[in-house]
């Protein structure tokens, strides 16, 4: 059971102002202990992520384990070197003094995870959270119960200082906990769901960071090398079962193209997954809701590959839709889900139009050799992040922050950008005493010519 949790954050805001979290020997002994204990926990990891979502074990070392583990060691051996107050250049008419931005913490921080990578998105913002020197709430999604209790019962087993603490519930603990004064809140989930949480910050002023969602285009142009690019895209669209947040979401390839891709993307996908579907390997959609909004999509458009499901097992194999509407549903919302629809264009200039004109998304992928196709796509398209020649290897590495734009988020995380979420940049600027200029009074006669003719 949970405490009340008023009582819960002014335990942690006490902790917090007594410095607990603050001392840079204790942060890294604390990410340390965290490494630690989920290396001693994967196999109840790994079950977590089976029993809720039937991942298989790679799906769950690769998405959910190893990221934290690599992340918490990048994080360690560079933290002291972000912590230290940085020097910056100081103007001429503040002579006598050095400027500095110093980096600290928030203080207490809310983190509300998604169910889709329940225990890696639960944890990656907790480990910049820790790094910068704040105590932390994180609220794992009620959807994944078995990966909430593993969650709870790492973090508050290695982190039994009272620094972090795990809260369970549902929607109702949600706004319980958007109701309090946090210092900073973290949220990773839908784009809907974000304005709420936006507006449940914006009464106290909290700072927020949100990770959202959108329809992630991938752009398959004449010249792309087709068999990789098939590879790459099953690989990334149907990974965890298409539930990633930055999945291609519908495929755009030109139209000189389009048969040999699709024969190309079919292969990949048989290649890849037949064989898990078939040994009940591939990973199933979290709930019967979610499903049931899958199998709505499957009626638009023309079914190209797959579409075959179970609701008993919520498994839904991998599908390719072809001749889509702009306007059918499956076009309007994000699929989250393994249904791939593909479009044609004909010329470069009408996909990106089309593009442009949807909500700015949290990823973007090209698959073009041609260097001025990339270069008309990078300029002209907004979006969080993304690859060229392939999908979803962005997130794979800690010197990129990861963060959306407009409908798809707001601020950024991994690496350094994790530490910097989590950190108030505060401007310090040291003066010296030994002399004082008198014309920077307005008492001095010469003070305002003065500054007329330094400012010429």
């Amino acid at each position: 059971m949970n405490e009340p949790i008023p009582a819960l954050v002014q335990e942690l805001r006490q902790g917090y102002e007594e410095g607990a979290t603050r001392e840079l020997g204790r942060r890294v002994a604390r990410l340390r202990a965290l490494h630690d204990a989920i290396q001693a926990a994967e196999p109840r990891i790994l079950a977590a992520l089976r029993a809720d979502l039937n991942k298989t074990e790679y799906e769950a070392y690769l998405s959910e384990v190893s990221s934290l583990l690599a992340e918490i060691r990048f994080v360690v051996k560079r933290m002291k070197r972000w912590s230290r107050p940085k020097r910056v250049r100081t103007p001429a008419t503040h002579i006598g003094s050095r400027s500095y931005v110093y980096s600290e913490p928030y203080g207490v921080a809310l983190i509300i995870a998604p169910w889709n990578y329940p225990f890696q998105l639960a944890i990656a913002p907790l480990i910049g959270a820790i790094a910068a020197g704040n105590c932390a709430v994180v609220k794992p999604s009620e959807l994944t119960p078995a990966t909430a209790a593993v969650i709870r019962e790492v973090v508050e087993g290695c982190l039994n200082d009272g620094t972090v603490r795990v809260v369970l519930g549902g929607i109702e603990t949600a706004q319980a906990l958007l109701a309090e004064r946090f210092d900073c809140i973290f949220y990773t989930g839908s784009t809907a769901v974000g304005r709420q949480v936006m507006e449940a910050a914006a009464r106290h002023l909290t700072p927020v960071t949100l990770e959202l969602g959108g329809k992630s285009p991938c752009i398959v142009h004449a010249d792309a090398k087709l068999e990789v690019a098939a590879m790459r895209i099953a690989w990334a669209k149907f990974f965890n079962a298409g539930q990633t947040c930055v999945a291609p979401d519908y495929v755009y390839v030109h139209r000189s193209v389009r048969e040999p891709f699709i024969e190309a993307l079919v292969r990949a996908i048989e290649t890849m997954h037949r064989k898990r579907i078939e040994q009940g390997e591939f990973t199933h959609i979290v709930n019967e809701r979610h499903y049931d909004r899958l199998q709505r999509y499957l009626g638009q458009g023309k079914l190209l590959h797959g579409g075959e499901g179970n609701r008993d097992t919520l498994l839904l194999e991998p599908t390719l839709l072809g001749e889509v509407n702009l306007e059918d549903e499956v076009m309007q919302e994000e699929i989250f889900g393994p249904i791939l629809p593909i479009l044609v264009y004909d010329e470069l200039g009408e996909a990106i139009r089309e593009i442009a004109r949807r909500p700015k998304p949290l990823a973007l992928y090209l698959f073009a050799e041609s260097a001025d196709v990339q270069r008309q796509v990078l300029q002209r398209l907004s979006f969080g992040g993304g690859c060229v020649n392939d999908a979803m290897f962005h997130l794979a590495t800690p010197y990129l922050p990861f963060g959306g734009v407009g409908d798809s988020g707001m601020g950024a995380y991994h690496g350094r950008a994790s530490f910097e979420a989590f950190s108030h940049r505060k401007s310090v600027l040291r003066q010296s005493t030994a002399f004082d200029m008198p014309l920077r009074y307005p008492h001095h006669k010469r003070a305002l010519s003065f500054l007329r003719r330094f400012y010429k």
